[in-house]
């Protein structure tokens, strides 16, 4: 089993409507920049275990469970929107840092998230990591009355439960479940993974800390124009860090390239990019240690 180095502590913070869960590492301190990491799709905020493990300064570390993820429950929502996401996390600075800058670190759809509240909330912001965050490709208004369709049909099949998670018989049906998606990861860290990311329903019965609803498609198509000019008004220099392997490529088949997402990237006002070597789209569990020591060096820049 992976041996955590630096304990975090749970906190449970009323943030709109909700109870949302947060693991904290570190105190406070005057002159401190808080850091904020924000976990993936089908996450939680756990997963960034390794890598603060792997920092070698000390930091005041706040990480959250996205609603309806992990601890963080969603009252019994149905579908999730992305503005959420952006007012839960201004809220949650505003409890964990009042007025202070924050350095904003997002992986995958956290970074997303992270990309257009930087854009949005700019002043919030001093520096500005994204950990393969692609967004999505571009779409066209003819395609909206489809996208409406599908997310009702979506919708029902949730409410007739024919859309469902999919349940394992012990917490090393999880780990091995973990392994499958991501083949470099060791099995220690599987192990250890599995508890933070599943919980026992009934005896044999496990599943993920993902509610089902954030399967159904978004009824908004994605604005390629709305997206490039938040970008355009981020002014936190800004990392993107990228993996050796193309997860785009494999996700979208050529729809949407790598290229294509450093085309986006030209509008943003500050923009360094990096690749990881040896590692795919969960690089913070691929090679926390090469991704930790990137973010120092980021962090400490002038």
């Amino acid at each position: 089993m992976y041996q955590v180095k630096r304990i975090s502590r749970s906190e449970f913070v009323p943030i709109r409507t909700l109870n949302y869960h947060v693991r904290v590492w570190g105190e406070p301190k005057p002159g401190l920049t808080p850091l904020v990491l924000l976990h993936g799709w089908m996450d939680v905020a756990a997963s960034y275990q390794f890598v603060v493990d792997a920092l070698a300064d000390d930091h005041f570390i706040i990480a959250p469970d996205w609603r309806g993820f992990g601890l963080t429950q969603s009252g019994g929502a149905d579908c999730f929107w992305f503005p959420d996401y952006l007012a839960d996390l201004d809220l949650l600075l505003d409890h964990y840092a009042g007025d202070t800058p924050v350095h904003l670190i997002g992986h995958s759809m956290g970074a997303n998230v992270a990309m257009v509240y930087a854009g949005v909330q700019p002043q919030r912001v001093r520096r500005l990591v994204n950990l393969e965050g692609f967004g999505l490709p571009a779409t066209h208004s003819k395609q909206a009355a489809g996208r409406y369709a599908q997310w009702m049909k979506e919708l029902k099949q949730l409410h007739q439960g024919s859309l469902t998670m999919k349940h394992y018989d012990s917490l090393d049906a999880v780990a091995r479940r973990l392994m499958k998606t991501n083949p470099r990861l060791t099995q220690d860290k599987a192990s250890w993974l599995a508890g933070q990311w599943s919980m026992e329903l009934a005896p044999g019965q496990w599943t993920i800390l993902g509610e089902t609803a954030h399967k159904i498609t978004s009824a908004h198509l994605y604005r390629e124009d709305e997206v490039l000019a938040i970008y355009a008004c981020i002014s936190a220099p800004t990392l993107m860090v990228e993996a050796s392997d193309d997860s785009m490529a494999v996700w979208w088949k050529g729809k949407f390239t790598l290229a294509e997402h450093h085309a986006r990237l030209k509008a943003v006002p500050q923009i360094e990019i990096c690749q990881l070597p040896d590692c795919g789209h969960m690089l913070h569990h691929d090679q926390p240690q090469q991704l930790a020591a990137v973010l120092t060096r980021f962090l400490q820049s002038p």
